[in-house]
Formats: C-alpha cells, structure tokens, sequence
C-alpha cells in the first residue's frame, strides 16, 4: 500500500526498521534529554581569582528567548518580541580534569570549577553600541564565529556547549551564540522548528550588525541539527532582500543538518550567485536525523546523505560544496548527533582551518581513517586529490587515498534538485 500523492509507502506497509524507529526512538531521545545534569547554572560564582589552569570563554550571547527573571536560567524557552543580547563567561576545568569533546556538567550546584564548567560573569548588553564595544574588546583578528545551536537546547546547554567547542577548537575568533526559542523537549518539536521561524529576522539582525561592525573582517557561521535551517533560512532572506549576501559571510558550515534535501536545494539557489565557501558535516548513522526522516514526509535529511553515491557526489561537487562523512566516527552520543563537537579532530578542523577559509586537501592536517571529504569542485581546485577519487573513503586529510569497497547503493531518499539545483 502506497500514499496516493506521492507513492511512498504508507505508515502501516513500512519496513519493520521504520515502525522500530517510530517506536524506540522517541524514548532515547527523551532519555537523552533528561538523563540528568544539573540546571539553573547562569548564576555566576564569584571568585576572587580562576583555578590554575583553567581557561574563560566569553562570548556574546544573542537571543529571541524571553526573559525568565531568575538569575540562574536567565531566559525561557518560550519567544520574545524583543531580542536581548547577553556578555557571558565560561570557566572551563583544565586538561587534567576533563577529557577534550566533553563538557563537564556539575553533579551540584553551586559548580566547583575545578572539575566544571561554570558561569563566572553575565552582564546584560543594553545597546547596539555596547555590543560593537564588546566585539572591538574581543577582536581575535577580525574573525567572528556565530554558532546556532539545534533542537532541544535551553539557553545554558547551547552556552556551556559553545565555550567547549571555541575552546577545544582553538579558534581564534571572537565567539557569537545565537540562542532561539526551544523548550527543550523531545514532543515539542514542531514548537522548536516554528521557533526558527520566528528567529529568522533577528539572527539576521544580528549577522547585518557584524557586517557593519568595522572591527569585524570575516564571519563564520557554524550551525548544528536543526539550527541550520535557522542559518539557511536567515542568510536566504538576507541574500533576497538586499540582492546577494554581504562579502563579510566568507564560511557556513552545517553540522548534522536538519533540513530536507530538496528544501535545501531551494534555499541553495536562492542565496544567488555569490555564495559563501559550505562545509557540511554528515553521519549515516545518526539516530536523531533518522526520525526526524520518519516523521517528515521519509525524505532524506541533508545531514545523513552519502556524498559518496549520486546524484550528491556530482551536484555537490559541481556546486562547491564540501562534504565531510562522519560516519565511521565514533561517539560517546547514543543518537550519533553531536560527533563535530564530541571528536577533538573535527572542532579542531573548524576552529584552526575552516573558519580561515583552508581547504581540506593538503597533507598538513591528519583527522584519522574513516573520514570521508567530497571535496568539491574542479580538477583546479581539488588540490592533491585527483577529482576522481575526492568521494571515496580516505584519510583525505593526510592523502592517503583507499579504494571505496563496491557496495549497492541504500536508500538516498530524494534528490538535490529544483531551480537547476546545486548546478548554478
């Protein structure tokens, strides 16, 4: 029994595998999100100076959430009219008590910095110049990172996890989050991805004051599972209200995106013809994007395509775009959702190459076996790694290339198509 309107199978004819997802999912994802660290960490601790060793993020905190008036969570998961912008710092444990990929959650409260991540200052930005003054403060070289996080997410989670990848990626830049409306809870998903809608004026916003700011050179965006649909949706709407993106927006790289393939096709297109350098990070075993598959329609998320197989490998090549395959990386993660954070290779990879516009095809970096890079582009711009062999499973980042084992293709789900697709 198929669908009438689009000839997938029905609910009740899918494969056993997909009833299971349907079913087995939703559990570990809900156990995920309870399975217990501490909240209400916002509250700073005064210290009169940091343990030896340790290391203060600051970064400047962009929002759509709305206030929570208690100093511990600082804002809610519900929508505020009115963006607010937040400096905070993050104390970070030293190498010795927390392993890289991690971050170390207290048991209790108030944190013990010595073994946690903990808030050491919050001090509320009241105006648009006070914010241009924090980022001439923070100027890393005039590279600024934005990171987006994913669903799923309270304000502190997307704090706490932005200090660890700024830190272990050893980025130097002047970190940015931008934090939306998400309840942080597995049943409110569509909550959550009409709460990127709702944020997609004030994430541009934000992205259009960057641009401005004269301490500012370049921009990185880095956005994770469901906040990349944020990013996408935000920088398209820029691109079609002012003609093409600014120059400033030089990299935008989707980690485990969330967006339909063919959506993603129509966002691509629409950014029009100068585009940022994309780096996407993709995973064939990730759990969350695989219900996430289920309970849209059974089309492929852009973040568990394999650029290996086609049509991907070549519209993705012909488009620019850099593909990095993750799947034979392993993960402390059970849904497999959160390996560019978690791997120490990977932030690394962003923060010291990415965001400084290098491409991923010298021998000058080594990630590991079982990374696979679709390096996209021309024979011209591949590099040391012959067009032929840019999508096979290799230690691309070292150039020692294997074979691909022959295998029949799965199921890719749909197609980048549309508008000419990623051709243009």
């Amino acid at each position: 029994m198929t669908s009438a309107s689009n000839g997938r199978p029905a609910t009740s004819s899918l494969p056993g595998r997909f009833r299971r997802i349907a079913v087995t999912l939703p559990v570990v994802l809900a156990l995920s999100a309870c399975g217990g660290h501490v909240t209400g960490v916002m509250q700073p601790l005064n210290l009169a100076a940091e343990p030896k060793g340790n290391a203060v993020v600051d970064m400047l905190v962009a929002t759509s959430r709305l206030p929570s008036d208690d100093p511990a969570t600082l804002f809610s998961g519900e929508r505020s009219v009115q963006p607010s912008i937040t400096d905070v710092a993050v104390s970070i444990p030293s190498d010795k008590a927390r392993a890289a990929g991690t971050v170390q959650w207290p048991k209790k409260l108030p944190p013990n910095p010595e073994t946690d991540f903990a808030v050491v200052r919050v001090q509320p930005v009241a105006t648009v110049q006070e914010g241009h003054d924090w980022v001439r403060r923070h100027s890393a070289g005039g590279h600024a990172m934005v990171f987006i996080h994913g669903f799923n997410n309270t304000y502190e989670d997307s704090v706490f996890r932005f200090a660890q990848i700024v830190h272990d990626s050893g980025a130097d830049v002047t970190p940015i989050l931008f934090t939306w409306p998400s309840r942080a809870k597995v049943f409110d998903y569509n909550y959550d991805k009409e709460s990127t809608n709702y944020s997609r004026t004030s994430l541009e916003n934000l992205l259009k004051a960057l641009v401005e700011d004269k301490n500012v050179k370049d921009i990185t965006i880095l956005a994770h599972s469901m906040g990349t649909w944020l990013a996408m949706e935000s920088i398209r709407q820029m691109a079609i209200r002012d003609g093409t993106l600014p120059k400033k927006i030089e990299n935008v790289i989707l980690a485990s995106p969330d967006i339909d393939v063919d959506v993603f096709a129509r966002q691509w297109t629409e950014l029009g013809a100068k585009k940022p350098n994309f780096t996407i990070f993709v995973s064939q075993d990730d759990r969350a994007l695989a219900l996430s598959r289920y309970i849209s329609g059974d089309v492929q998320r852009l973040g568990q395509i394999n650029p290996a197989e086609e049509p991907y490998k070549s519209k993705l090549e012909a488009a620019g775009i850099t593909v990095v395959d993750l799947t034979k990386v392993k993960s402390t993660d059970r849904l497999n959702h959160g390996k560019f954070a978690e791997s120490p290779e990977i932030v690394q990879l962003i923060g010291q190459r990415l965001v400084t516009g290098q491409t991923l095809t010298d021998s000058s970096i080594g990630v590991g076996d079982g990374i696979t890079a679709l390096v996209a582009g021309t024979v011209n711009t591949v590099g040391k790694v012959a067009a032929t062999t840019v999508a096979t499973p290799v230690d691309i980042l070292s150039g020692n290339v294997k074979p691909l084992p022959k295998k029949k293709p799965g199921d890719i789900g749909g197609t980048l198509q549309g508008e000419k697709a990623l051709l243009n």
